[in-house]
């Protein structure tokens, strides 16, 4: 999501910050799961997909070893569906190899209750049945509804809970960076608070 209001906004991480922090994991998933052979990757769509993509290339550069990428969209496996006024945007899932007994490492941008984390291993059990499924995030804001934890974090970034986290990606946004701004108006009314 991208924020609201660009003049209350701050910049948290610039396109480096975001390389190097998808860097670092790529080496991590090496080193923890020993190597590429038997790991997937699948992003979340919308930025998580683009991200995957990302890690993939790295790891492919460190271990010279081709990783497969797939694009998971968790819309219709969310707990809020059909409680927002207006209709959730819809995504492609792609996912063209076989996930069972596979690692399979999920790719999102933002981690913050669990809940699409949640939503997401839903939605990867109807594509077969992994060892095992890791989480890679390149922010971890905290606040946290659900008992989830990301194995791989970028950036672990203290935010208040109303506080707007947009991760931009180039291939979509024009530029790489992650941006904390606080709540419009409308959101803090929204959420019952005073205007």
């Amino acid at each position: 999501m991208k924020p609201d209001s660009p003049s209350k906004s701050a910049g948290l991480l610039d396109a480096d910050d975001v390389r190097r922090a998808l860097t670092r994991i790529a080496h991590e998933i090496l080193e923890r799961d020993k190597g590429a052979e038997g790991v997937v990757l699948v992003g979340i769509a919308d930025r998580g997909d683009q991200l995957a993509v990302r890690l993939a290339d790295e790891i492919k550069r460190i271990e010279g070893s081709d990783v497969p990428v797939g694009v998971l969209d968790i819309t219709f496996y969310r707990d809020d569906i059909g409680l927002k006024a207006e209709a959730p945007e819809v995504h492609e899932t792609r996912i063209g190899f076989d996930i069972s007994g596979k690692t399979v490492v999920l790719v999102d941008d933002v981690l913050f209750t669990g809940r699409t984390i949640r939503a997401a291993m839903d939605a990867l059990m109807d594509f077969g049945r992994p060892s095992r499924i890791q989480l890679a995030v390149l922010v971890d804001r905290g606040h946290r509804e659900l008992p989830i934890r990301a194995d791989f974090v970028g950036k672990n970034i203290p935010t208040g809970r109303q506080d707007d986290v947009a991760v931009l990606v180039k291939e979509i946004d024009g530029e790489d960076a992650v941006v904390v701004s606080a709540p419009t108006t409308q959101a803090r009314v929204e959420m019952g608070e005073p205007a």
